[in-house]
């Protein structure tokens, strides 16, 4: 089982980079504060349309499935060897 362990904690070293790297290039959004909230702020520009397509779309995306793939390969380090032993 130790090949298992040597292999999950790369993949985990790897991700773990990767999505402070990700969450380090994304924007922060200051527009949508208690300001907005009570003004009656809204987003219905062209590009709050389309957002599925721009660069913060694809960084929040990429970084969701990289830390669904750091909590899976977590528990499978932690669970498999635990269960063989």
């Amino acid at each position: 089982m130790k090949i298992v362990e040597l292999i999950g904690g790369i993949i985990l070293l790897i991700t773990c980079v990767l999505l402070i790297i990700l969450c380090l290039m994304q924007d922060q959004k200051q527009d949508q504060n208690m300001t907005s909230a009570i003004t009656g702020g809204t987003y219905d520009s062209h590009f709050s349309k389309n957002e599925g397509n721009t660069k913060e779309a694809i960084l929040k995306r990429w970084t969701f499935w990289l830390s669904v793939i750091f909590f899976v390969v977590t528990l499978v380090v932690t669970i498999v060897p635990a269960h063989f032993s």
